[in-house]
């Protein structure tokens, strides 16, 4: 995507607040969903966003296992199951955000080309807002995604 959409994207983004965060940033400390996060995680973010010129919206950071239980739950009535709700939402046991290893941003486009040189990767083919870090990205490139979470072996 040409830097003029990137910057474009970044203004209206400005203008809309993130759902669920009331347009929180990487850089705001005083938001728990980012305060939380894995350090390493924080600090990938705020410097690809420094380095791209846009503040990332966190629609989700760092939940705690109640939240994410109920995010569970509310999307095993919004699809019918919980072998189909799995493909979109992980429980409390599984999900990287109760541990603050994964935040759900927006914009996504920069890192989806940009971000495995900060170690920052899109881990479901399904979910383009969701990222994890994986350092040895830097190096070799982020890992395959998985088609959705129910082929993480990690969500089992």
């Amino acid at each position: 995507m040409p830097r003029f959409l990137h910057l474009l994207v970044a203004a209206l983004t400005a203008l809309v607040p993130a759902a669920g965060t009331g347009g929180v940033t990487v850089f705001d400390d005083a938001h728990p969903g980012v305060r939380h996060l894995d350090p390493d995680l924080l600090h990938a973010l705020r410097e690809a966003a420094t380095a791209a010129g846009i503040a990332f919206r966190v629609n989700s950071g760092r939940r705690s296992p109640e939240h994410q239980e109920r995010l569970f739950r509310d999307a095993v009535r919004r699809y019918g199951s919980k072998e189909e709700a799995a493909r979109w939402v992980a429980t409390a046991t599984t999900s990287r955000h109760v541990t603050g290893d994964a935040v759900d941003l927006a914009p996504a486009s920069w890192l989806s080309e940009h971000g495995a040189a900060y170690g920052l990767c899109q881990i479901y083919r399904n979910e383009p807002w969701h990222y994890e870090l994986r350092p040895a990205a830097v190096d070799h490139g982020c890992p395959p995604m998985y088609a959705d979470p129910t082929e993480d072996p990690r969500m089992r």
